[in-house]
């Protein structure tokens, strides 16, 4: 019987797209093994796309006041009889499902008792990719392809795009207003570019995008809820570069190889999170709502020269 291999995400969106690598290397490391990723919803349709996983579970975050679901899932961790389980998301909660998984597997993560257990004491102060990347060595892992992300890919014939386009990605975390470039700035940026720009968001941010296509150029398209996760890589490899807040979509445009250009404040660092890609830049300004357009249309220019 093969070797059943469970790797836990949970979220957010960037996260989950800077696991890919991890993903990929998991999945080199057990050719042989029945790899089962546990997540949560938003991610499972995109999950089940990828080439590294043979079963996706979803119920990876049941409230803990719902007590059949977290027994549910307690039972579905005991009885699957993993014999190594990689927890990616390294939280409290997710290092607690160690006891739900019994003491037969290995485990790679932060959990106390963990047969290979992460304890570098700045593994806080490490960037993503380098952190888990760290933790995978310690676990034996250490050939990291790069992840193969032809299968991010989506239909687009049905938004309109021009010819050639840029990507603006104006939101972020409603609650933290701080991570977020004003609109303002994005619809000065839109208007100095002398091309179209594409405005990629949820539905949240479709006021952003009336207000940056304002001054945009003629052709300009306002994709804010229209778009899946697959659709967002094929737009990736559509446009000619991206300007993003540090919020899920820039990390998923980056990666799937779309130049871009990220922009931070104080309320993330980017030394820690920076979204990653075969081409990628960030500029730190605090606070953020006062970082100048000309800077980022510097930027911008050098990393994606028309």
């Amino acid at each position: 019987m093969a070797p059943r291999i469970l790797v836990i995400k949970l979220a957010a969106l960037g996260d989950f797209v800077q696991a890919f690598g991890p993903f990929a290397a998991i999945r080199a490391h057990h050719p042989d093994a029945r790899v089962t990723l546990l997540t949560t919803p938003p991610f499972a349709t995109l999950a089940r796309r990828a080439p590294w996983f043979d079963e996706i579970w979803e119920d990876g975050r049941p409230a803990w006041t719902d007590l059949p679901a977290v027994a549910r899932l307690a039972w579905r961790l005991r009885r699957a009889r993993f014999s190594r389980v990689y927890d990616l998301q390294t939280s409290g909660r997710s290092s607690r499902y160690r006891l739900f998984t019994g003491s037969g597997p290995e485990w790679s993560g932060i959990a106390p008792g963990a047969s290979h257990r992460h304890a570098n004491p700045a593994r806080d102060a490490m960037h993503t990719l380098e952190r888990q990347r760290e933790q995978l060595a310690l676990a034996g892992i250490a050939h990291f392809p790069p992840p193969a992300l032809d299968w991010l890919a989506g239909d687009l014939s049905g938004f309109g795009l021009p010819p050639r386009f840029v990507l603006l990605i104006p939101g972020a975390s409603p609650g933290r207003p701080g991570k977020r470039w004003p609109a303002g700035r994005f619809a000065e940026l839109a208007a100095s570019m002398g091309r179209p720009v594409a405005v990629l968001g949820g539905p949240a941010e479709a006021p952003l995008a009336a207000a940056i296509l304002a001054a945009a150029a003629p052709g300009s398209v306002d994709l804010t809820g229209r778009t899946s996760l697959a659709q967002i890589g094929a737009l990736a490899r559509a446009a000619e570069a991206a300007v993003g807040n540090d919020t899920g979509p820039t990390h998923l445009v980056a990666a799937a190889g779309c130049p871009t250009l990220s922009l931070f404040g104080a309320e993330s660092d980017p030394a820690l999170c920076a979204p990653r890609g075969p081409a990628t830049a960030f500029l730190r300004h605090v606070p953020l709502a006062e970082l100048p357009v000309a800077a980022v249309r510097a930027a911008l220019a050098e990393l994606a020269p028309r």
